[in-house]
């Protein structure tokens, strides 16, 4: 059987991108629950059955981590992160307006690579001096890995707004 005509068009980075974005809500939508159910249970634990379920905190807390930082990853991939667009949409001149997202770009690559640089501090110290979770030894380098993923993905995201400025630069 075929192949789509949808699926023939792309190329293998859009399709490749287009897998990472399908995983990216995926993980989003599991961390979601995890975060919300471990909620419910722990509310429902404590004052309902009387219980106080040890390290129950520790997960949501990883939960949360990487729900954050896969929203991080999900809102730089969608360009929908935090921002001031009033200067943006007084701008016409296509020229200005790619000279602006060039710029935007490129403080974001600068931040991000800040980031990096201090998600690796914070990591390869976590691994020096390791110390783990109270109640189920979780070494505390694994949230903190999700927080390097999303530094690396939130720059590889910037990187791609950067060569996407420079061609609406060059083309106007």
């Amino acid at each position: 059987m075929p192949a789509s005509s949808d699926e023939t068009d792309k190329s293998p980075v859009a399709r490749i991108g287009g897998a990472l974005a399908r995983l990216l809500d995926a993980l989003a939508v599991i961390a979601s629950l995890a975060v919300t159910g471990l909620m419910f249970f722990l509310v429902v634990a404590r004052y309902v059955l009387g219980l106080s379920v040890v390290g129950l905190h520790e997960l949501i807390m990883l939960a949360a981590v990487a729900l954050y930082m896969i929203g991080a990853m999900i809102a730089s991939r969608t360009r929908s992160h935090l921002t001031v667009d009033w200067l943006a949409g007084t701008i016409t001149n296509p020229r200005r307006k790619a000279a602006h997202e060039l710029l935007i770009a490129t403080l974001t690559i600068i931040i991000t690579i800040f980031f990096i640089v201090w998600a690796y501090w914070m990591f390869s110290w976590g691994l020096k001096r390791p110390q783990l979770t109270p109640a189920y030894r979780i070494p505390l380098w694994v949230p903190q890995l999700s927080i390097g993923i999303a530094a690396v993905a939130c720059f590889l995201y910037g990187l791609r707004d950067f060569i996407t400025a420079i061609r609406k630069l060059r083309r106007s």
